[in-house]
């Protein structure tokens, strides 16, 4: 997989693999609700910025913690 190519450690790997997980899974949730930006971060308690940085699939700039809050935040 990419993320073993990119990774240092099957630690590393992991987290990797589970940010990118997640962010797919709450990019989706936010498309099927129709969702715009703006009121997406405000639902994920994120600003607009961070918001767009998710949507744009910059996934090295959320920890996992920073997914599993997001997550939590839209159910």
């Amino acid at each position: 997989m990419a993320c073993d190519a990119i990774a240092e450690t099957p630690e590393q790997a992991a987290n990797l693999r589970a940010r990118a997980e997640l962010m797919m899974q709450i990019s989706e949730l936010i498309k099927a609700n129709g969702w715009t930006q703006a009121e997406a971060a405000t639902r994920c308690g994120v600003s607009p910025p961070r918001m767009n940085a998710l949507l744009l699939g910059r996934v090295s700039r959320f920890s996992l913690d920073a997914f599993v809050n997001i997550a939590t935040a839209i159910g």
